[in-house]
């Protein structure tokens, strides 16, 4: 009494299909599908090594301040 058997498996798979549609189901396997091939994939990747590690979290931010720019274009100015 406590075992599923094959009916119910099949009367909650028509019932499934009935209310969702086929069409629905079927994006969905394929949604589930891509995420567990790209998880596989992410597992497969081999880890950077320490050096490269370093240079991805480095971020170097190359601007001047404003009041150096300021200048500079004021210098630019009046060079023309």
């Amino acid at each position: 009494m406590g075992s599923i058997g094959i009916w119910q498996i099949v009367i909650i798979a028509v019932v499934i299909v009935l209310l969702f549609g086929r069409g629905k189901i079927s994006d969905l396997m394929g949604d589930v599908a891509k995420g567990i091939n790209s998880f596989k994939k992410g597992l497969k990747e081999e880890p950077a090594s320490e050096g490269e590690k370093k240079d991805d979290d480095a971020k170097v931010i190359d601007h001047k301040p404003a009041d150096v720019m300021s200048s500079q274009k004021t210098a630019e100015k009046s060079e023309k």
